[in-house]
């Protein structure tokens, strides 16, 4: 059910990511997928544009995008979901936006690093002060140091961001880990906002819990979700915030109209159609993208043997260190050298120089010609 874009039809379809990128570059940067849309969003979309659905969307909560929502949620997450608690969004970040400045105190927020890079201003665009919480890029299992947290917290933060499955670490929390967060939270009375974009692309050997379903966390948690990772639709705008009780979810709705509304018809379309009739699709998806992780690993141990690649547990996004090759800058260099785009790892922290991440969510011959050219890159 997974489809290869040609080189042409990508070109044409994903004009970020291709179309931003010179013909003789393979790129592997913009978190997205190679792959032809699928069958049952086209279909849908395509009917609704036929059908002249092209105007404002419906001004609402809950209703068929949150129940279809809340069903995809039991199905795949085992967590019960009220639909009257799915709020609709633009998208992921403008979300994020709208919860730091609707529900969050004016103080500061902390955000782990490295980090999703259009997310790092998040915290000075809605007037506050970001403070960092390091993770160890050396660290295989590194997840949130619940000390450091701790000490954030003390000094004055009052809100954590929290991305999870994580770009770029490609971690995904266990409850447990979680539950620590939640009660170091809780004793100091401050708030997460969950990014949980990623959530559907759990790879074999881990699983998604959402912070939202830990209990204990309905008072002091939004979850931040989208159909947008999971089938390459981003472009069609719509995401949605998902809440823990009717309160919360009244702030968030009785804002100003210009606060939040800009979400999609045709992305509630697209939303619905892949949370209702996607799961074969999905469930192909993941069998490749595994594939596709196995096949990198070798790749790397093949061709870049110094190469140090964290597990990727969520995402299809790799994180890689190739300080080994005595570069600052790897992805430049395999820019340069190698003709292969990738993103550099300071983008994402400034301590991370000598990273990159990688994006496999392609064919593996282009995934064979992407490490191939890095490595000749790096070796000159």
């Amino acid at each position: 059910m997974i489809r290869d874009l040609t080189d042409e039809e990508a070109r044409a379809a994903l004009v970020l990511k291709w179309g931003m990128t010179d013909p003789d570059v393979l790129p592997a940067w913009v978190a997205e997928m190679d792959y032809a849309v699928a069958d049952v969003v086209t279909e849908a979309v395509v009917d609704a544009v036929r059908a002249g659905r092209t105007g404002y969307p419906a001004f609402e909560f809950g209703g068929e995008l949150g129940q279809a929502y809340a069903d995809w949620a039991g199905r795949h997450l085992d967590q019960s979901v009220d639909p009257d608690h799915v709020v609709p969004v633009v998208d992921v970040t403008a979300g994020m936006r709208l919860a730091l400045d609707v529900l969050c105190e004016d103080a500061p927020v902390v955000m782990p690093i490295p980090a999703y890079s259009p997310q790092l201003e998040i915290a000075q665009v809605t007037g506050r002060r970001r403070v960092n919480l390091v993770v160890d890029v050396d660290d295989e299992r590194s997840g949130i140091d619940l000390d450091s947290l701790d000490r954030h917290f003390a000094a004055g933060a009052r809100t954590l961001i929290l991305t999870q499955p994580h770009n770029p670490w490609g971690r995904v929390f266990t409850r447990p880990e979680l539950e620590g967060i939640r009660d170091v939270v809780a004793l100091h009375g401050a708030r997460v906002v969950s990014d949980e974009i990623w959530a559907p692309l759990v790879l074999p050997g881990a699983e998604h819990t959402s912070y939202l379903a830990v209990d204990g966390t309905a008072q002091h948690a939004v979850a931040l979700v989208a159909a947008s990772k999971a089938f390459n639709i981003a472009g069609l705008k719509c995401a949605q915030i998902v809440t823990g009780d009717d309160e919360t979810r009244d702030r968030l709705f009785a804002v100003p109209m210009a606060r939040n509304d800009s979400w999609s018809t045709i992305g509630v379309v697209a939303a619905i159609a892949a949370y209702d009739q996607g799961d074969p699709w999905l469930k192909a998806l993941l069998q490749r993208l595994d594939e596709q992780r196995t096949l990198l690993a070798e790749l790397l141990a093949a061709e870049l043997p110094e190469a140090r690649m964290r597990r990727v547990e969520g995402t299809y996004l790799a994180w890689i260190d190739l300080r080994a090759y005595g570069h600052r800058n790897p992805a430049r260099v395999c820019l340069e050298r190698g003709l292969v785009r990738l993103s550099a790892g300071h983008e994402f922290h400034p301590g991370a120089a000598g990273h990159v991440r990688l994006n496999f969510a392609t064919s593996p011959e282009r995934l064979r010609e992407i490490v191939h050219r890095m490595a000749t890159a790096l070796a000159a």
